[in-house]
């Protein structure tokens, strides 16, 4: 059994800044790629940010420069700070990991369960 768990959302006002955790567990033998996806109401799910083991973060280009993605590995953790945000950052933001379990030949994708984030005055 693999879980991802997210924490750190919240409402803001413009500008502001929250940042987002998200901790795998379970029986992982290896996790490839973590990254962060947001869905926003009638809109499609889109990446946001993600990076892979010891490698540097890909952004979507509405977030670059103000996103900074993180991993440690140690922790099977994946973080997302996000500054300067705006209304259009409204969303559900999911972690994402491409997780190989122990016993297992391939990774897989595995979600967590999603955390609001609402950017609002």
């Amino acid at each position: 059994q693999v879980q991802l768990v997210e924490s750190g959302g919240g409402s803001v006002q413009p500008g502001g800044s929250l940042r987002l955790s998200c901790v795998a567990s379970g029986s992982i033998a290896r996790i490839n790629v973590m990254g962060w996806y947001r869905q926003a109401p009638g809109k499609q799910r889109e990446l946001v940010s993600d990076i892979a083991s010891g490698g540097d973060g890909n952004y979507a280009d509405s977030v670059k420069g103000r996103f900074t993605i993180s991993r440690d590995n140690a922790k099977n953790t994946v973080y997302l700070q996000m500054s300067s945000l705006r209304p259009e950052d409204t969303a559900v933001y999911y972690c994402n990991a491409q997780i190989i379990r122990m016993f297992a030949w391939a990774a897989r994708d595995y979600w967590g369960q999603g955390t609001q984030v609402t950017v609002s005055s």
